[in-house]
């Protein structure tokens, strides 16, 4: 089940500016809200530190709190029992984030043929066939709209990497976003 789609490649060195959070499992039962509170809190946070690198700190924490948001919700919506660990760094106006979670095998396929569309084709028309057809057909699939978004109105690049947890049932998700703030 190992695979690795889009780009993966880190440019933050180890001094980067950056946290690292872990949302639990446990009796707090993770969802959509913990997402949203995440992200407006990454996003502050790094909007703080923008003015050092000469950015507007509106735009950071919108931009950073709307990448945030996309990329919790979709690990939260389709996670395999288990903690979500975020890694988030900034650096010379480049903020990093990598998603880990858990994934059941079957969303893992899933998600695995999504993945193989949005690669492999233009983020830009792909983006306006999609809303197209979800604007056709309101019981059609919008799958992908807000990794598309994020790609082409953001200029975010992503990536992802899928590895079998052996025993478990479930695949590793590690989702890896570069997004330039200037």
């Amino acid at each position: 089940m190992d695979a690795v789609y889009g780009e993966l490649n880190r440019s933050n060195g180890t001094d980067a500016f950056g946290n690292v959070l872990t949302l639990a499992e446990g009796p707090l039962d993770l969802t959509w809200h913990h997402a949203s509170t995440t992200s407006e809190f990454l996003g502050e946070f790094f909007s703080l530190r923008s003015a050092a690198f000469g950015l507007d700190a509106n735009e950071v924490r919108h931009s950073i709190g709307y990448l945030v948001n996309e990329l919790l919700e979709n690990a939260i919506k389709f996670r395999h029992p288990g903690d979500i660990r975020i890694e988030t760094s900034i650096e010379d106006g480049l903020f990093e984030i990598s998603v880990s979670n858990l994934i059941d095998v079957t969303t893992a396929e899933r998600f695995r043929v999504l993945l193989d569309e949005i690669t492999s084709r233009d983020p830009g028309e792909l983006l306006i066939e999609r809303i197209e057809a979800n604007a056709e057909d309101e019981t059609s699939s919008a799958s992908g709209l807000g990794l598309l978004t994020l790609m082409n109105d953001y200029g975010a690049k992503l990536g992802w990497r899928f590895a079998g947890e052996e025993g478990s049932g479930a695949v590793r998700l590690d989702t890896i976003a570069a997004l330039p703030l200037t």
